[in-house]
């Protein structure tokens, strides 16, 4: 795999052969990775996997116009005819007056922060068998298991470097390790199914084998014999699992290029609550071993620290170069992409703040209520805000967990949803996106 040195020397290089060739603007972005895999089922093996690659995508501008190429064969050959195809591409594009790289005086100067995204461990095949195994039997050993549709382990390493002719080249390299198991609970009819991982930068900070896998056996287990609750309005309480999801409600309706086409149902909201006072919506790029953590943008701006939501306000939009001249602000070192197109918008590790309650004052915070822990569908609209996805979880009555529901429909607005909801005291950093126990004191509730 190529070392960051040797990435962004490509990427430079490539820059310059696209302004040598007659392009008025240009950057390219170079991926390389590795990754092993290997999955069990019921104690034996079923899939070993290795994959090794890497690509190059560069854009080029004529003007307003523009095209975006990839390729990824490296040869010096091949990255000259890359670049003579796209500038007949970008000759041929139609003129886009908001397209064009991020202002160069915004570019990323300073000596990029140290992430301890990379951890140069690489597990052999055997011992991820193992630990595969290890999480499997574990989740089978749980009283109620019956069935199993899995358990995994990977390792993985990549490489990402960038560079523009406006004068910015870095590059950074990242780790990655992960640990599943997947069961089955109950008999025929009745049967019901969970999971449970862990992905972690580091392979000393990943979980035991044996904790993922007994967690997956619980929760499967726990949930054989479900009933559907009558209809009506119940306060919901949101796993942390599923809690994430919110926020992923929020970022669609906050970035810049849906507020520019004006579909947003935040539209216009920048600077109003829009959640309840104390409630604070947190992205981090430079949180050590984040999963997320990123020293630079992709358009090589500096990746800061944000606050999106800041005691119930919404603060700012998420916005790349392109939408931001839309938009008519500074783009705001969101900007995410791949190796193909234009860059979007998008967080890094980002987090629901904890509030003042624990996870089990807010279960007990109503007679009753309904844990939900799994949500089905995508019935959200993110025009209006409506909201009504399939769900299930548990029935919750004086603040014990009881019964599994499932099968049913929760439903509500977002714009109702998030200025009522009030996060809990237990928010754990274990995902790029993360979240505590989240109360939301009414929704509808029908039978799926």
């Amino acid at each position: 795999m190529l070392t960051p040195d040797q990435a962004r020397d490509i990427a430079v290089r490539l820059v310059e052969q696209a302004q040598a060739a007659g392009a008025t603007a240009a950057d390219a972005m170079l991926m390389a990775d590795r990754s092993s895999s290997v999955s069990v089922r019921l104690g034996e093996l079923e899939d070993v996997s290795r994959s090794e690659g890497q690509e190059v995508g560069l854009r080029v501008f004529d003007g307003q116009r523009s095209a975006t190429i990839s390729s990824s064969d490296l040869a010096k050959e091949a990255l000259a005819t890359l670049v003579e195809r796209a500038l007949a591409m970008a000759r041929e594009a139609p003129e886009d007056p908001f397209a064009g790289l991020a202002p160069s005086e915004l570019l990323l100067r300073d000596p990029p922060p140290e992430l301890e995204a990379f951890d140069g461990e690489e597990p052999q095949p055997a011992a991820l068998r193992a630990r595969a195994a290890v999480a499997e039997e574990a989740a089978r050993a749980v009283s109620g298991v019956t069935n199993s549709n899995g358990a995994s382990a990977s390792a993985s390493a990549s490489t990402v470097a960038l560079a523009t002719s406006g004068g910015f080249a870095g590059a950074y390299r990242a780790s990655g390790f992960s640990n599943s198991a997947s069961v089955v609970a109950g008999e025929g009819a009745a049967m019901q199914r969970d999971y449970a991982y862990h992905s972690t930068r580091h392979l000393a900070d990943l979980e035991l084998p044996e904790a993922i896998g007994r967690r997956a056996g619980e929760r499967a287990a726990a949930r054989v014999g479900p009933v559907k609750p009558e209809p009506g309005r119940y306060p919901i309480i949101f796993d942390p699992r599923v809690a994430t999801s919110l926020l992923g409600h929020l970022v669609g309706a906050i970035t810049g290029s849906g507020i520019a086409r004006g579909t947003s149902f935040l539209l216009g909201r920048l600077g109003e609550r829009v959640f309840a006072s104390g409630v604070t919506v947190r992205d981090d790029p430079h949180r050590p071993r984040g999963l997320r953590s990123r020293p630079f943008d992709g358009e090589g701006l500096p990746a800061r620290a944000t606050d999106l939501v800041a005691n119930g306000v919404l603060m700012t939009w998420l916005a790349e170069s392109a939408a931001a001249r839309q938009l008519g602000i500074a783009p705001t070192g969101h900007a995410v992409r791949g190796i193909g197109g234009a860059p979007g918008a998008g967080p890094s590790n980002l987090s629901l703040q904890p509030g003042p309650r624990s996870r089990e004052e807010l279960l007990a915070a109503f007679p009753r209520a309904i844990l939900v822990t799994e949500l089905i569908g995508q019935g959200v609209n993110g025009v209006t805000g409506d909201y009504s996805r399939g769900a299930a979880g548990f029935l919750v009555e004086g603040g014990e967990i009881g019964r599994p529901v499932a099968e049913i429909t929760v439903a509500s607005n977002l714009i109702e949803m998030f200025a009522t909801l009030e996060p809990g005291s237990d928010l754990h950093y274990r995902r790029g996106v993360d979240a505590p126990t989240v109360l939301v004191p009414e929704m509808t509730v029908a039978a799926g």
